[in-house]
């Protein structure tokens, strides 16, 4: 079917969305898929990112399981409940399980109109160490008092480690798993997938400064504050800009997920 965008323009959604809203956040969302897999963040079939669909309280977008990130399209995107039944005809499943900690954030936090879990090696590393991330460049000030933690506890999340870890999560826009990865949550799927590659840049350059083997230094306390409240600004969703850009660079190679 046909509906009409805020432009006035035409597009064209499949039958059985309920939107034009709902179709455009599959659009962003298998697109964020698709940036991960061009980024090297991707972990075969495993690992998700999940939205929240406008308009419907309780209903998520969700990688239908078994399809690598650059195979997401907006249209096989699977919609489930906040405990991961698919509530639309689908011809493909979910992992129940990995849906559980996205159920479970999504819930504790009204603002996750995005959330996003990864295996980003860079990221895993830096959450195995003690100190966890450092201020050591612009990327990781971005974060300084405002990234969160949680202790691994293995494979299968219980409904205790939900509460747990959205505990752990509080209000943080990202967290670094313990030996196991990375999450952001975005008040819009650009914020959530630039708090991601802020996040990944910032463990990545800790990472390749600790290589060298050599003293590390860290800008004072005060320039630390000052830096962050600099680099966040007036609290504006982030990723309104880069969003676009992101996209062109897509649609320059591979514009399917949006189909």
């Amino acid at each position: 079917m046909d509906r009409l965008t805020t432009s006035g323009q035409a597009a064209f959604t499949p039958p059985g969305i309920t939107s034009a809203a709902e179709w455009q956040t599959r659009i962003d969302l298998a697109a964020c898929y698709q940036l991960c897999a061009l980024f090297n963040w991707d972990d075969g079939i495993y690992t998700h990112i999940s939205a929240a669909v406008p308009g419907e309280p309780g209903h998520y977008l969700i990688n239908p399981f078994g399809f690598r990130f650059d195979e997401i399209r907006a249209s096989n995107l699977v919609k489930v409940d906040r405990h991961g039944n698919i509530i639309c005809r689908s011809q493909h499943a979910i992992n129940s399980a990995g849906f559980a900690l996205h159920g479970a954030v999504h819930a504790a936090r009204p603002d996750a109109a995005c959330v996003m879990h990864l295996h980003n090696p860079s990221a895993i590393a830096v959450g195995m160490q003690g100190p966890g991330l450092q201020p050591l460049s612009p990327y990781a000030l971005r974060f300084y008092s405002e990234l969160a933690y949680h202790d691994y506890e293995g494979l299968a999340m219980s409904p205790a480690e939900q509460a747990r870890l959205t505990a752990s999560l509080g209000g943080h826009p990202a967290m670094l798993l313990r030996n196991h990865g990375s999450l952001t949550v975005g008040r819009t799927i650009a914020e959530a997938f630039v708090l991601m590659q802020t996040l990944d840049q910032a463990c990545g350059l800790q990472l390749l400064a600790q290589s060298a083997c050599m003293p590390l230094r860290q800008p004072s306390e005060a320039v630390c504050i000052k830096a962050h409240g600099e680099l966040v600004g007036d609290r504006a969703p982030e990723g309104r800009l880069e969003w676009p850009a992101l996209l062109r660079r897509l649609d320059a190679t591979n514009p399917s997920y949006r189909t």
